[in-house]
């Protein structure tokens, strides 16, 4: 089992080369997937929707069955409160920043009450200049903020890994504290919290979480939204 900063730092560092080392035997282009069908499936008119926005963390990379992600366990909470929610599970593989404000505006053709934002880690692993992940995860958040009547937000942050250097993991680091503060938004200071670097809670390739790692992101986004769905619509 890894634990601590030691074995956290290590971990990145080991997902940071193979992410290095795929991008050198092959261009990385950037995935120009279709949204998932289920974000194109109106809500019923008595249930509000909880949009889960994310990368192969939010789309339950790996799992059996795409319900085992956190989204899905949100939507079996949602159920057994008796909230008028249904959770859109809206999450792509290997998708960076940009590519999530490129599907933005096909996701808002819906109406969204809770907009969940879990996006960056790729553009971490590539080293792409935070700057640019921020100017993405703000327009991500304004044209949500343009809708009427607005979603309540939340950021799931996430870290940058070690190899590039303490300024650059200063600069992406901050991204997700300083957006939430710009957007009003719930922060989630990361996302995969207790669940990152220790063997038994991710899957043979050490990044993406088994089912267990899913039950506790789950746990810590589940604490984050329930006062925003216990206020109603």
């Amino acid at each position: 089992m890894i634990t601590g900063r030691r074995g956290w730092c290590l971990f990145l560092a080991l997902v940071a080369a193979l992410a290095a080392l795929a991008a050198c035997r092959r261009p990385a282009p950037e995935p120009t997937p279709e949204p998932a069908p289920e974000a194109a499936r109106p809500a019923p008119a008595d249930k509000g929707v909880v949009l889960a926005v994310g990368t192969s963390l939010t789309a339950g990379y790996g799992l059996p069955d795409p319900d085992l992600a956190y989204p899905g366990l949100l939507e079996k909470r949602v159920e057994e409160a008796g909230l008028p929610y249904r959770v859109v599970n809206a999450g792509v593989s290997g998708e960076t920043s940009a590519g999530a404000l490129r599907r933005m505006d096909w996701l808002l053709r819906q109406k969204i009450d809770v907009l969940l934002l879990e996006t960056g880690a790729n553009d971490a692993l590539r080293g792409q200049d935070p700057d640019s992940t921020r100017a993405n995860i703000d327009a991500i958040l304004t044209r949500a903020a343009a809708q009427s009547p607005p979603p309540r937000l939340v950021v799931l942050g996430m870290k940058a890994p070690p190899n590039f250097g303490g300024v650059y993991g200063s600069r992406f680091d901050a991204i997700y504290p300083e957006m939430a503060r710009k957007h009003g938004a719930v922060l989630v200071p990361f996302v995969l919290e207790g669940v990152a670097g220790i063997a038994r809670l991710n899957q043979a390739d050490g990044i993406h979480p088994t089912e267990e790692g899913q039950r506790m992101m789950a746990d810590l986004v589940w604490a984050a939204i329930r006062p925003l769905l216990d206020r109603g619509r």
